[in-house]
Protein backbone atom coordinates (compact mmCIF):
# COMPACT_ATOMS: atom_id res chain seq x y z
CA UNK A 1 0.00 0.00 0.00
CA UNK A 2 1.71 3.43 -1.35
CA UNK A 3 0.21 6.42 0.25
CA UNK A 4 2.11 9.40 -1.36
CA UNK A 5 6.35 8.82 -0.45
CA UNK A 6 5.39 6.04 2.22
CA UNK A 7 5.04 2.52 1.03
CA UNK A 8 3.58 -0.40 3.51
CA UNK A 9 4.34 -4.06 2.84
CA UNK A 10 2.52 -6.69 5.04
CA UNK A 11 3.20 -10.05 5.21
CA UNK A 12 6.21 -10.77 3.20
CA UNK A 13 7.50 -14.22 4.09
CA UNK A 14 10.32 -16.46 3.09
CA UNK A 15 8.71 -18.76 0.11
CA UNK A 16 10.70 -19.65 -2.87
CA UNK A 17 9.09 -18.36 -6.55
CA UNK A 18 7.84 -21.87 -7.11
CA UNK A 19 5.92 -21.42 -3.31
CA UNK A 20 7.76 -23.88 -1.21
CA UNK A 21 9.63 -22.90 1.90
CA UNK A 22 12.83 -23.83 2.82
CA UNK A 23 13.32 -25.72 6.19
CA UNK A 24 16.14 -23.97 7.47
CA UNK A 25 15.60 -21.10 9.14
CA UNK A 26 18.15 -18.58 7.83
CA UNK A 27 17.78 -19.71 4.39
CA UNK A 28 13.70 -18.63 4.88
CA UNK A 29 14.81 -15.21 6.71
CA UNK A 30 17.17 -14.49 3.85
CA UNK A 31 14.41 -15.14 1.22
CA UNK A 32 12.21 -12.88 2.86
CA UNK A 33 14.91 -9.91 2.86
CA UNK A 34 15.10 -10.93 -0.82
CA UNK A 35 11.33 -10.58 -1.51
CA UNK A 36 10.78 -7.75 0.80
CA UNK A 37 13.66 -5.96 -1.93
CA UNK A 38 12.00 -7.37 -4.87
CA UNK A 39 8.55 -5.62 -3.88
CA UNK A 40 10.41 -2.49 -2.82
CA UNK A 41 12.49 -2.48 -6.18
CA UNK A 42 9.18 -2.77 -7.61
CA UNK A 43 8.10 0.61 -6.10
CA UNK A 44 11.25 2.24 -6.94
CA UNK A 45 12.62 2.16 -3.33
CA UNK A 46 15.76 -0.15 -1.64
CA UNK A 47 16.14 -1.41 1.79
CA UNK A 48 17.94 2.58 2.56
CA UNK A 49 14.71 3.48 2.38
CA UNK A 50 13.10 1.08 4.97
CA UNK A 51 12.05 3.20 8.20
CA UNK A 52 10.50 0.52 10.51
CA UNK A 53 10.62 -3.10 10.65
CA UNK A 54 8.33 -5.72 12.34
CA UNK A 55 8.93 -9.80 11.65
CA UNK A 56 6.98 -12.07 13.46
CA UNK A 57 9.54 -15.71 13.92
CA UNK A 58 8.25 -19.36 14.88
CA UNK A 59 11.69 -20.05 17.53
CA UNK A 60 12.23 -16.64 18.05
CA UNK A 61 14.91 -17.48 20.99
CA UNK A 62 16.51 -20.67 19.31
CA UNK A 63 17.31 -18.42 16.11
CA UNK A 64 18.42 -15.36 18.24
CA UNK A 65 21.24 -14.46 15.90
CA UNK A 66 19.92 -15.83 12.53
CA UNK A 67 17.89 -12.92 12.01
CA UNK A 68 20.61 -9.85 12.64
CA UNK A 69 23.27 -11.75 10.89
CA UNK A 70 20.73 -12.11 7.64
CA UNK A 71 19.65 -8.68 8.06
CA UNK A 72 23.65 -7.41 7.82
CA UNK A 73 23.20 -8.46 4.50
CA UNK A 74 20.98 -5.83 3.70
CA UNK A 75 20.91 -3.16 5.95
CA UNK A 76 23.15 -0.21 6.76
CA UNK A 77 23.25 2.76 9.06
CA UNK A 78 21.19 4.21 10.15
CA UNK A 79 19.41 1.00 10.64
CA UNK A 80 15.11 1.29 10.51
CA UNK A 81 13.41 1.43 14.04
CA UNK A 82 13.18 -2.71 14.29
CA UNK A 83 10.42 -4.50 16.40
CA UNK A 84 11.13 -8.76 16.58
CA UNK A 85 7.82 -10.91 17.91
CA UNK A 86 8.44 -14.49 18.65
CA UNK A 87 5.31 -15.93 17.69
CA UNK A 88 4.22 -19.90 17.59
CA UNK A 89 2.58 -20.06 14.23
CA UNK A 90 1.96 -18.06 10.73
CA UNK A 91 -0.45 -18.69 8.09
CA UNK A 92 1.43 -20.83 5.97
CA UNK A 93 2.41 -23.70 7.82
CA UNK A 94 6.00 -24.17 6.98
CA UNK A 95 6.50 -20.23 6.82
CA UNK A 96 9.00 -19.87 10.22
CA UNK A 97 9.70 -15.65 9.21
CA UNK A 98 7.02 -13.07 8.53
CA UNK A 99 7.70 -9.26 7.67
CA UNK A 100 5.99 -5.72 7.61
CA UNK A 101 8.16 -2.74 7.08
CA UNK A 102 7.58 1.06 6.01
CA UNK A 103 9.62 2.68 3.43
CA UNK A 104 9.50 6.07 3.14
CA UNK A 105 10.68 7.62 -0.51
CA UNK A 106 13.55 10.10 -0.62
CA UNK A 107 13.40 13.38 -1.15
CA UNK A 108 15.63 16.28 -0.93
CA UNK A 109 13.62 17.82 2.49
CA UNK A 110 14.09 14.26 3.99
CA UNK A 111 16.25 14.42 6.78
CA UNK A 112 18.03 11.04 8.00
CA UNK A 113 18.83 11.43 11.49
CA UNK A 114 22.58 10.25 12.54
CA UNK A 115 23.20 8.70 15.84
CA UNK A 116 24.70 10.46 18.20
CA UNK A 117 28.64 9.91 18.66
Amino acid sequence: MRSGEVLRLTGHTGDRPDGTFSNDPEAQTRQTFQNVALTLAEAGLQWSDVVEITTYRVGLRAQADVALRVAAEFLDAPYPAWTDVGITELFEPDALFEMSCVAVARTEDRQIAKPAP
